[in-house]
């Protein structure tokens, strides 16, 4: 599977700190782009397209809070890392919360270009998890969900819409788990819980099994 390129996107109203960045971040190897607002940002990005993106977290117009918001509820697999003033530190750790990669406290340029190699590994961790996912049917997602909830194949096989047999849920269960590369349940779990970001709720209605509940396969 080929990797799909990687863009790092700076979002800052300060003009000085913005050019600042980009002569800072062209030393990275990757693509670098520029915004000064995060309207323009979500309006020029294909945020379908992995990267990383460092992001002031006040701003006039859209805050840096609503362009990560954009981002989550588009299943973005951008990696958001936002620079925050020393007053801005408790609203960071909550946008680390809801989120966020990482912050960093402005303008300590040393301590951003620490962060931005693993933040480009995520990126990287997420486009492969993004790519994995898309190869996946819709019901095939849509078990892997209630697999990860803790569902044996004949609930799942009736909770389904349309329902269908236990056996045609271990067929799906079989093919998913080759396609994202887990071997079993446990796995998936994890999986599923590192790329909450991707996957988002499921979309039934039922309650989550009560652990030590016998399973039938």
């Amino acid at each position: 599977m080929k990797d799909a390129p990687l863009t790092l996107y700076i979002v800052d109203d300060d003009e000085a700190l913005r050019r600042s960045l980009l002569l800072l971040l062209f030393s990275q190897g990757v693509p670098v782009q520029a915004f000064d607002s995060g309207e323009a940002f979500l309006q020029t990005v294909d945020l379908r397209q992995p990267g990383c993106v460092i992001l002031d977290l006040r701003m006039t117009g859209v805050s840096g809070l609503q362009v990560l918001d954009a981002l989550l509820e588009a299943r973005s697999p951008l990696v958001t890392l936002f620079l925050s003033g020393h007053g801005d530190i408790p609203t960071a750790l909550e946008a680390v919360r809801l989120g966020a990669y990482d912050w960093v406290v402005k303008p300590n340029t040393q301590q951003l270009l620490n962060k931005i190699p693993a933040a480009l590994a995520q990126a990287r961790v997420r486009s492969n998890a993004q790519q994995h996912w898309g190869e996946l049917t819709p019901r095939e997602r849509e078990v892997a969900q209630l697999v990860g909830l803790g569902y044996p194949n004949k609930e799942i096989a009736r909770i389904l819409v349309p329902p269908c047999s236990p056996r045609s849920v271990e067929t799906h269960r079989a093919s998913l788990f080759a396609k994202l590369g887990v071997a079993n349940d446990n796995e998936l779990g994890r999986w599923l819980g590192a790329h909450a970001w991707l996957v988002g709720p499921v979309r039934v209605g039922y309650p989550v099994p009560m652990k030590g509940a016998p399973s039938t396969r």
